[in-house]
This record gives structure tokens, C-alpha cells and sequence, in this order.
């Protein structure tokens, strides 16, 4: 069977008979694609499945934002999805007055946020309320696949630990592709390799002893 890849602004569907998942939203009686991606029409939903590669953002994400612009009560940050997120001057962690966000983040400051809300048509908001959330000052942040998240830390976090102990190197990883890392920089170097060997070969058997060998265990 063909997957059909649809547009942002498509009709995916009749809003009187489905109604509207991930990455769909309703308009009158139709039901339109909110993003790129591939066509999921089962049970009494329609989805739109973001094409691998891309973030899918949930309730209750820790991601790795950028601050894309500054407004006099809220910023835009930049998530790895395809629509950025909303962070409010209310779920930031300091207390300020309106118009003065610019003083604590500015375009291209890197945050550590919570997704708080993901309504129906996409639309997103984070949060800097929470025991992980703050704003990175120090360390390097690179980008892997968001599908590849789950490998790199592993069941109970077992390949997060092997990296961790082998490299020892400081590693936080947010849900949305983006990792945090801050260590010697040899040991970063070659913590950056066995990340991008994981992202390649996420799929293969025995890729926890290639890994543990590579670091030199």
C-alpha cells in the first residue's frame, strides 16, 4: 500500500466522520494537515506522522530550545519541530517586569524547557518551571535524529551510563534531538564519535559492546 505524503494546509479528512490527531486540525467541516508528513487514517482519528528526522513534541518533553526572537512578554524558541514553541513570561523562573525578557534571554540563548501544552492545532508552550529547566551558559550542544533519542540512552538508561562512565563526560540528552555535553575536550571528541556510531547503527545487533569497545572498555 502507498503512504501518501501530505502538505501542511492539505485536507486530510471529513471532520463530520474523524476526528483530528497529531499533527491534524479542524476548520468547518474538513480536517487539514498541520505539518509534513505521512498520512495515518485508522480508528475514528486522522494523524499526520512527521517524517523521520523531525521532533514530535508531547506534553511533559525535556527539550533543548533556542531563543528565535524576544517579545515584550514572551519569547520564541526554537524546538528542532516544525513550528516553534511559546515561552511565556509567566514560565520563566524569574521574576520580571512586562517588557523586560530581553534582559534575561536573548536571540540565540540555548534553554533547558519542559513542554507544557500541545494543543489540537499544534500550537506549542514550554516552560522553565521544573527541577531540569534552566539557561545553558557553558558546554557544547550538538543535534542527533529525535528518532534515534531512545538509543542513545538505552533501556533503564544503560547506553546514557556507558557513555557517561567511559568518556566522563557530563551528558544531558533532551527529547528533542539535542544533547548537552561538558567534559575534557579529547573526551568530548570522542564521546561525539560513539554518539554519532550510535545514531548510524541504532538499528544493528550488538552495538553496546561495539560502543563499549570503541571508548575503550
Amino acid at each position: 500500500m502507498m503512504r501518501r505524503i501530505v502538505l501542511p494546509g492539505s485536507v486530510v479528512g471529513n471532520a463530520k466522520s474523524k476526528l483530528p490527531g497529531k499533527g491534524v486540525f479542524k476548520e468547518g467541516d474538513k480536517l487539514y494537515a498541520s505539518r509534513l508528513g505521512i498520512l495515518e487514517d485508522k480508528g475514528k482519528y486522522v494523524n499526520v506522522i512527521p517524517l523521520a528526522g523531525v521532533y514530535d513534541p508531547n506534553v511533559g518533553d525535556t527539550v533543548i530550545g533556542v531563543i528565535q526572537e524576544v517579545f515584550k512578554n514572551a519569547w520564541i524558541v526554537d524546538i528542532n519541530a516544525p513550528y516553534p514553541a511559546i515561552l511565556n513570561m509567566e514560565d520563566a523562573p524569574w521574576k520580571m517586569e512586562y517588557g523586560e525578557t530581553a534582559k534575561y534571554l536573548k536571540v540565540g540563548d540555548v534553554i533547558v524547557a519542559l513542554i507544557k501544552l500541545v494543543d489540537e492545532a499544534r500550537n506549542v508552550e514550554v516552560s522553565m518551571k521544573g527541577k531540569p529547566c534552566r539557561k545553558i551558559e557553558d558546554g557544547i550542544i550538538i543535534e542527533v535524529q529525535p528518532s534515534k533519542i531512545p538509543r542513545i540512552i538505552g533501556k533503564n538508561a544503560s547506553m546514557l551510563n556507558i557513555l557517561k562512565k567511559y568518556t566522563q563526560c557530563w551528558i544531558f540528552v533532551g527529547q528533542n534531538g539535542r544533547i548537552w555535553i561538558k567534559g575534557e575536550d579529547d573526551k568530548v571528541d570522542l564521546l561525539i564519535k560513539a554518539i554519532r556510531k550510535i545514531e548510524k547503527e541504532a538499528h544493528t545487533f550488538g552495538l553496546t559492546e561495539r560502543i563499549i569497545k570503541m571508548l575503550g572498555g
